[in-house]
């Protein structure tokens, strides 16, 4: 057993007195340094730097220099930057906000976000120019603006929606903006009457016709099955 040590309070062996830790097989005294306190442990160095200092050797203890800007974090050996800031280098930069626009909260990606009504261009939050009939979505991509029931958008505009006779509005996002009544079927701008053979009847969509049963379809009529 070297000097300064003691047989373990369990189990076979010794370990190093408090105030000595192990270097190779001997227990050496632990000095702290200036800014560290004593940790009582024989292992490791046997100190640690107090809250605002930083490890720089085996044998030192230096200021964290903060920035303007920045703080401590909670280990006490690292700075971040203040809400506002962004770390460049070694240094916390302020963040600067153009018009129309607010601080971000993400971690990664822009520093800042623009209001409802404006989009990024650049460096610049640019109003949103809405056509007439329009109004603003809260989508976060694609299209900012959405046509008004009624309204379909081609080329940058919103068209109102001509409704032919025995048609009716949709309001589904694609498509014409409306569809024929039953017993119509669309014929380019229009809805024209559909003619029901004999033995034939609409199907559900009531926009078609398909043969009764026991009969099938031919040159346009239904004919009893052979």
């Amino acid at each position: 057993m070297p000097e300064n040590a003691s047989a373990k309070s369990y189990g076979d062996g010794w370990e190093c007195n408090i105030g000595f830790r192990l270097n190779e097989s001997a227990c050496v005294a632990v000095i702290v340094p200036q800014n560290a306190y004593d940790t009582n442990r024989s292992y490791g160095p046997g100190w640690e730097c107090l809250h605002g200092f930083r490890r720089t050797d085996e044998a030192a203890c230096v200021t964290v220099e903060v920035p303007e800007g920045g703080f401590l974090d909670s280990s006490g050996e690292r700075w971040r930057c203040l809400r506002g800031y962004i770390k460049v280098d070694d240094i916390c930069q302020e963040i600067v906000l153009p018009a129309n626009a607010y601080l971000a909260d993400a971690s990664y990606g822009s520093t800042w976000t623009c209001e409802r009504g404006f989009e990024a261009t650049g460096d610049l939050c640019a109003a949103i120019a809405v056509p007439a009939n329009a109004y603003l979505n809260e989508s976060r991509y694609g299209q900012p603006w959405t046509c008004e029931r009624g309204f379909f958008e081609r080329d940058g505009l919103c068209e109102v929606v001509a409704v032919p006779a025995n048609a009716y509005f949709d309001d589904a996002t694609y498509g014409t903006g409306w569809k024929c009544e039953r017993g119509y079927e669309a014929s380019s701008e229009t809805c024209e009457l559909i003619d029901v053979p004999e033995n034939a009847h609409l199907d559900r969509s009531g926009n078609r016709w398909e043969c009764d049963r026991n009969f099938q379809k031919s040159k346009g009529l239904c004919v009893l099955n052979n």
